[in-house]
This record gives structure tokens, C-alpha cells and sequence, in this order.
């Protein structure tokens, strides 16, 4: 009598939640499998009309621009005094472009910081292109902050050099330029007022599978999600990094907002930023742009290499887009628009939905152990329950041959086999995340504030060639 009930409870209670599950995957399922069949028509009648009458253009054939001028890049650094000097260093040496300023934003109350970028500045060549601005508030504060504060540095200079900046580009502390970026920007900044590169994860030695799980998410947004979504006709997001902004769009945002282009109270400013400037009619393009070989130009950078820091990061994320972002950004723009913010919208409830799926297994184990102890048969699942847990299963072999294709087509087949067991290691993650998130936004929503909340930074002591 003991073993029937137990098995009545987890029979019901396993089955609810399990449709639950199903349907969200289901849901979440189809969302995917719409994006891969935009991307792979648009990648099939390009290959029929466009490259059949040009040749696909790479950084070696890209054209000089029209007017070269001079650029600017943005840093903001704050307790980065373990890669700001590493990365400075690279991106002096690497960078072949003739005119251009980088900006460092720097905190009072971080000397180590500051002695880094002293340090480059003194010694290293080329080290009068870096420019260090310290505010007078202490760090931490917001990245928007701190690109506010350099925004009104290069509006100084410009004042008393009497040279206009033709585009900002945002970098991170840790990222890993190429030499071809600013080359890039300079010639398509003319036409676009945000061009963004792609971002290609490495592999931190020693952790395949937390930092590795980057790579595959990367390789699906900036292989194929982003092509999509310039594709639709949706507005583009900045990255935060290998992105350019015109300087004229940052001048029309900084009117509208008081003079300070990015939101101070904002965790996700890149992003917002990209939205608002398509907001305002502006016209934003993705570029994949090969270098040579298996190539591209495109930055790159360690990220967070255990499971707490990489929580910590993608909390903030959510953070910002899935709920701050629904709250300022709102839900304006056509049908492509809301599709796309829908999307980055949905990882909170995506994370509910894999940890229902995964309760549910779970469930389902428990009343299979209940059963053969018993000595009952396992109870069948209803015909519509089945056909769902059917076609979510196609549908997972086809996301998992999707994430295959995306990250071999980048890192290799090595890489796309461990993509595949490691789409787990992201799902925990991202569950773990979520939880994170909600309470970080309740925390503010109740008047804690929300600072900057970095993660620790690696420079690779080798650097990865182009």
C-alpha cells in the first residue's frame, strides 16, 4: 500500500511537471528551428547569386576608406591591473592603423590599475596613443560610468586638438585585438552607425568544459544568430567589445541623454545601446570578415573559467537584458523586433523550463525505482505526452548537429564533438544563473543598487595567431 501511493505521487507529480517542460521545449524548440532555417536559406542563396558574381571580400581585398581619420577606443578598467598593461601592450603592437587614441578609464582607489597603465604609457612603444582618464568617484561604479567619462575626454580633446574622432570602438581590459580591426572599422563606419565584429571565446587551459561551453554559445550567436537577425531586419546589439559606434550616433545619444551617450544606471550599456541607436533609425551590420584560413577578424579573450564566475557573469547578463532590459527598452519596433527581443528576453524562463525537464527526469527515474521494487509496471505516458517527448527529442538531435556545425566551423571538430555533452554544463549554468539574476534584480529593485559586478580577467600569455 506504502510503495502504491509512492508511486501515485510521483507518477502525477512527474507528469505535470514533464508537460510543462515539453511544452516549453517545445516552444523554445520551434523559436530555434526557425532561426537555423532563415540562416541556412539566406547562406544558400547568397552562395547562388551574390558569390556567384563577387568574390567574397577579406581583410586582405577590403578597400582603404574614402576619408581616414582618426579613431578612438574605449576601456573602461576597473581592478585590472592583471591584464591592462598585457593588453595594452598587444594591441599597440598589433593594430595597423595610422591614427588613433586609446582611452583607459581608471578609478582613484585603484592604484595597481593605474600603474599599469602609467607603466605602458612610459615604456611601452607607441605608448603616447594611450590616453588614462580618472574620474573623481571610486570604483566600482558602472562600465556606463566609465564610458561617459571617457566620452567627455575625447570631447576635450577634440576641443583642443581641433581633429574630429570618426568612431569609438569598445574594448574590454582582457580582450585580444586584431591587427586588422581598426582597418575594418574605419572603412565601414562611413556607411553604418555600429559595426560589430565577432567574438571568439578561448579556451582557458585547464577548463574545457566551463570555459570551452563560451566557445559553443559564441559560435551559434556570432555565427548564426546575429546573421539572422541583421538578416530580418531587426536592430543589432552591441557586444560590448569589437564594436564600433560612429561618432555621430554617439553625439545624437549623448543629446538625448543629457550629454552622457551611455546610461549610467545600466548593466548591459552595450547592448541597451545598440537597440537604442536602431530605435532612432540607425543602421547597424554584423561583419564576418575572413583573415585567412579557418579565420576571421574577429577579438578574443578568455572567459570565466569555473563555475562561479561564470554564474556570476551570466547573472549580470540576464540582468540586464532579460530584466532590466524588458523594463527600459520596452517592447517597440515591428514584428522582427519584438521576435528578437523576445529572444534575448526568454533565458529566465528557459532556465525554469530546463530545470523542470531535469526535475522531471528525475521523477520519472524515482517512479521507475518505485516500480521495480514494487513490482509494477512502469506507467505508460498518454499519447500526447509521448508524441511531445518525440518530436522534442528530434528537435534536440537537430540543436545538437546545429551546435556541431557552428562551433566546427570555428574551432574545429574536435571542439564541435565536445560541444555537444557540453550544452549540459551550459544548461547548469545557466539554471544556476537565473536564480542569481532574480535576486540581484529584487536586490536593486528594493534600493540596493547595482554595481559593476566584474569578474577577475586573464590575459593569454600566448597569444593566439590571426
Amino acid at each position: 500500500m506504502l510503495y502504491d501511493s509512492a508511486i501515485w505521487v510521483c507518477t502525477v507529480a512527474s507528469r505535470e511537471v514533464l508537460l510543462f517542460a515539453a511544452v516549453g521545449l517545445l516552444l523554445g524548440g520551434l523559436d530555434d528551428l526557425l532561426v537555423d532555417l532563415i540562416f541556412i536559406a539566406r547562406a544558400g542563396w547568397r552562395r547562388m547569386t551574390v558569390y556567384q558574381r563577387h568574390t567574397a571580400a577579406t581583410a586582405a581585398t577590403l578597400a582603404p576608406a574614402d576619408r581616414p581619420s582618426r579613431l578612438a577606443i574605449f576601456i573602461g578598467a576597473w581592478d585590472e591591473s592583471g591584464v591592462i598593461g598585457a593588453m595594452l601592450r598587444a594591441a599597440l603592437a598589433r593594430l595597423d592603423h595610422a591614427d588613433y587614441r586609446i582611452y583607459v578609464g581608471v578609478y582613484p582607489n585603484d592604484p595597481a590599475t593605474i600603474a599599469a597603465v602609467r607603466n605602458v604609457r612610459a615604456h611601452a612603444p607607441g605608448g603616447w596613443r594611450v590616453r588614462m582618464i580618472c574620474g573623481p568617484l571610486a570604483g566600482p561604479t558602472t562600465k556606463a560610468e566609465a564610458l561617459n567619462r571617457l566620452w567627455r575626454a575625447l570631447l576635450a580633446d577634440e576641443a583642443r586638438s581641433g581633429v574630429r574622432f570618426k568612431a569609438i570602438v569598445l574594448h574590454d581590459a582582457e580582450d585580444v585585438v586584431h591587427s586588422a580591426e581598426l582597418r575594418v572599422f574605419d572603412r565601414l563606419i562611413e556607411r553604418f552607425d555600429l559595426v560589430q565584429l565577432p567574438v571568439l571565446p578561448l579556451i582557458v587551459p585547464g577548463s574545457r568544459w566551463v570555459s570551452g561551453h563560451y566557445c559553443d554559445e559564441f559560435a551559434e550567436a556570432h555565427g548564426k544568430q546575429l546573421v539572422v537577425r541583421e538578416a530580418i531586419g531587426a536592430g543589432m546589439p552591441s557586444a560590448g567589445v569589437g564594436c564600433a559606434l560612429s561618432r555621430d550616433a554617439v553625439q545624437a545619444m549623448a543629446d538625448a541623454g543629457g550629454g552622457r551617450p551611455f546610461d549610467d544606471a545600466s548593466l548591459t550599456e552595450d547592448y541597451e545601446l545598440g537597440l537604442r541607436l536602431a530605435d532612432r533609425g540607425g543602421r547597424g551590420i554584423f561583419v564576418r570578415l575572413p583573415s585567412g584560413p579557418r579565420s576571421l577578424v574577429a577579438v578574443r579573450a578568455y572567459f570565466p573559467a569555473t563555475i562561479e564566475t561564470a554564474v556570476r557573469q551570466k547573472a549580470r547578463w540576464m540582468t540586464g537584458i532579460a530584466l532590466a532590459g524588458w523594463d527600459r527598452l520596452g517592447w517597440r519596433g515591428g514584428l522582427a523586433e519584438r521576435w528578437m527581443r523576445l529572444r534575448d528576453r526568454r533565458a529566465l524562463l528557459a532556465a525554469v523550463i530546463l530545470a523542470a525537464a531535469y526535475a522531471a527526469l528525475l521523477g520519472s527515474v524515482l517512479t521507475i525505482m518505485l516500480c521495480f521494487a514494487a513490482g509494477r509496471a512502469y506507467p505508460v505516458p498518454s499519447p500526447f505526452l509521448a508524441a511531445l517527448l518525440t518530436i522534442n527529442a528530434v528537435l534536440m538531435l537537430w540543436r545538437a548537429g546545429m551546435r556541431f556545425a557552428m562551433v566546427r566551423a570555428v574551432y574545429g571538430w574536435r571542439e564541435g564533438v565536445r560541444a555537444v555533452p557540453r550544452m549540459l554544463m551550459g544548461n547548469i549554468i545557466a539554471m544556476m544563473a537565473a536564480r542569481r539574476a532574480v535576486a540581484g534584480y529584487l536586490h536593486g529593485a528594493r534600493g540596493g543598487g547595482m554595481a559593476w559586478d566584474k569578474t577577475s580577467h586573464v590575459f593569454p600569455t600566448a597569444i593566439p595567431a590571426e
